[in-house]
């Protein structure tokens, strides 16, 4: 992989003109329109990050991350430059990348006080470590040993996350559903999970993450997309409970300080691609729905959400920043580049 740097100057100005026209005119009236409830509201920014289509190309926007030095990173399956490096204000760094087709899942994990981001392929049906700048340090192939494959085509993972200890945990979401463990030297460990409605399966693993909030034990928290759930396990792989979100198709779980942030499709929309945001405090409630209705808890718990305005379309992820501004990444939205919503 060849490293490539950019400094831009003519780009921002013409930035704005083209995120406008690819953005459609139907979300124009919602430009600084003011989002969400309760104490998690935010003023919409539709030009952050937009960029010239014709020399930094996106297809899906699936993930984004803030490295230590405070920059946003932004994954593509556009193999002309896969990773996209912004500043905060939306000022392009950098890019680099064109060997992931199916680039889908994105985590960055300090190591040693170095950041490493993994890199989780569809179409490759890996998951690659690379440095920040990167350099592929470690590939973790399809889990042949673990006996639930046959094929690498039926291995299609869709995101990571990485213990205190070194442990990577391999959400297989678009495939057999499992939950792979490995250690860090890449020994296959456990597995756990596939495919089903029970409470220790899946329909549709696609997000995974640690929650140590408030000082506790670790757990995963696991995306049960198509069942609208976020599901907790042990680290063992145990199950724990089941979080309801009627109405949510949930991306992957984004954890900053005592909230757990979530891209949702909205599951009663049909084909039309629409979503919104979904902010849960440290209980797992619903408190904010930027783009969505008020929550509201009745006494059979959440009332189901649906989109209230059409901001976003296929909401795919939330980064968030130091000052609690989100990142929003979206998928078949159009080669769109992402929303910034500024906290107020």
């Amino acid at each position: 992989m060849e490293r490539r740097k950019f400094i831009i100057n003519t780009v921002a100005a013409s930035a704005g003109i083209l995120t406008y026209s690819s953005l459609g005119a139907n979300i124009l009236e919602y430009k600084d329109a003011i989002i969400g409830h309760g104490s998690h509201r935010y003023k919409i920014d539709l030009n952050w990050g937009a960029l010239n289509p014709t020399y930094y190309p996106v297809n899906d926007c699936h993930e984004m991350v803030q490295d230590s030095k405070g920059r946003i990173l932004l994954l593509t399956n556009h193999t002309k430059n896969n990773v996209i490096v912004y500043d905060r204000s939306g000022k392009l760094l950098e890019t680099w990348g064109t060997d992931y087709p199916g680039a889908h899942g994105l985590t960055l994990n300090v190591e040693n006080g170095e950041d490493f981001l993994y890199i989780a392929d569809n179409n490759r049906h890996e998951v690659i470590k690379t440095t920040i700048d990167g350099k592929v340090v470690q590939v973790f192939s399809y889990p042949k040993e673990s006996g639930n494959y046959t094929s690498k085509k039926q291995y299609i993972p869709t995101e990571t996350a990485i213990a205190a200890n070194g442990d990577l945990y391999i959400a297989d979401g678009y495939g057999a559903q499992y939950i792979m463990r490995y250690n860090a030297k890449g020994e296959l460990l456990q597995t756990f999970g596939g495919k089903g409605d029970a409470d220790n399966l899946f329909n549709n693993a696609h997000g995974i993450c640690i929650d140590t909030r408030g000082g506790k034990t670790p757990e995963l928290l696991i995306t049960a997309r198509q069942q609208n759930k976020l599901k907790r396990f042990t680290m063992d792989g145990e199950f724990l409970a089941s979080i309801d979100l009627p109405g949510a198709f949930i991306c992957r779980p984004v954890i900053k300080g005592d909230n757990v942030y979530l891209a949702t499709i909205w599951s009663g929309d049909g084909s039309d691609g629409t979503g919104f945001i979904s902010i849960l405090d440290k209980e797992n409630k619903l408190i904010s729905a930027p783009g969505g209705c008020t929550p509201i808890y009745g006494k059979n718990g959440l009332e189901p959400m649906y989109q209230s305005i059409k901001i976003f379309t296929h909401p795919h992820d939330v980064c968030v920043d130091d000052d609690d501004n989100l990142y929003v990444a979206q998928w078949n939205s159009g080669k769109t580049y992402p929303i910034k919503l500024n906290r107020i």
